[in-house]
This record gives structure tokens, sequence and C-alpha cells, in this order.
């Protein structure tokens, strides 16, 4: 049986859920009413030790005070899923990309955008592995899976809506 920790944290935008596994490493971070977020299963274990520096980190982030998580993260996923998070992850604090230079970055083709933003779209680790610094082409705030009211506000904390729609 495999052990899945998890704690959940208050956070401007609502209640965090986290869950890690048995090495500690994230496996996710869901918010409330996220599409295809999380909920605590019988048989996981609540404990917020394993989330201590996760909770550090999430805290000196929404006090504008951090610009880049440094946490062991295990999120599972296809190989095609796991380039495009890892994409993400390159995305730098402030900055926003589109689904289509997302695609460029892992060599996808232009005709592979829906399938990059499914895989955005199925990020099981938001805030941290940041998709909401993905936008549409024309700067637009297209979906994000924690709402798009949470996704303007992440992006004004950063301070890069700046000429975007």
């Amino acid at each position: 049986m495999t052990i899945v920790y998890w704690t959940q944290l208050e956070a401007p935008v609502g209640q965090l859920l986290l869950t890690a596994d048995a090495d500690g490493a994230l496996t996710s971070l869901s918010v409330p009413g996220q599409k295809g977020g999380r909920s605590v299963l019988d048989g996981w274990r609540r404990d917020a030790g394993p989330f201590r520096v996760a909770a550090e980190q999430l805290a000196a982030y929404f006090a504008g005070e951090l610009r880049e998580f440094r946490l062991p993260l295990s999120a599972r996923g296809t190989d095609f899923r796991q380039r495009v998070w890892g994409a993400l992850d390159e995305v730098p604090y402030g900055v926003t990309v589109t689904y289509g230079e997302i695609a460029a970055r892992i060599g996808a083709s232009r005709a592979a955008v829906r399938a990059v933003g499914g895989a955005i779209g199925a990020n099981p680790l938001l805030i941290v592995r940041p998709c909401h610094r993905v936008v549409g082409a024309d700067g637009s705030m297209t979906g994000y899976a924690g709402g798009v009211e949470r996704k303007v506000w992440l992006l004004t904390l950063e301070g890069a809506l700046a000429g975007l729609t």
C-alpha cells in the first residue's frame, strides 16, 4: 500500500490541500473548486510534518518574498506531461509564456498546442509548478484549473500583468 500524507494550509487563494509521498516529496497541491483537484481519501495520513518546508515557502511566496520554490516534487504523468511540466518549471517568476511557447520549448509541433494545454491543465501541483504563468497567444487569461480569478491574483502578486488582457 502506498502511503500518502496530507495537510491543509490557509492561503490568500483559499485553503490549499497538499499531498506527499512516503519520502516527503510533494505530489499535489489543490485549491477549493479546482477542476481535477484532489480530495482526501480513506487511508491517507494527516500529518503536517512532511509539509513544513512547503508551508514556509508558500507563506513567503504569498508575502511576495519568494520567487522560486525549492521543493522535492513527485507528480506522476506520461512522458509528454512530464516534459510539459518540466517546461513550466523553467518559466521564471513574473513572466508569462504562451501555450505555443511551451510547445516549442519541448520540441512539439504547432499542432500539439492543444495537447500541451491538456498537460498544463492536468498539472497536479498548482502554484509551485507555475501553470498560472501560461496565457493565450493574445495575452488573454485562458483557462486555469484553479479558476481564472486565482490565476489573475497570482499573476498580479508576481507583477506579471502589465500589458496583458
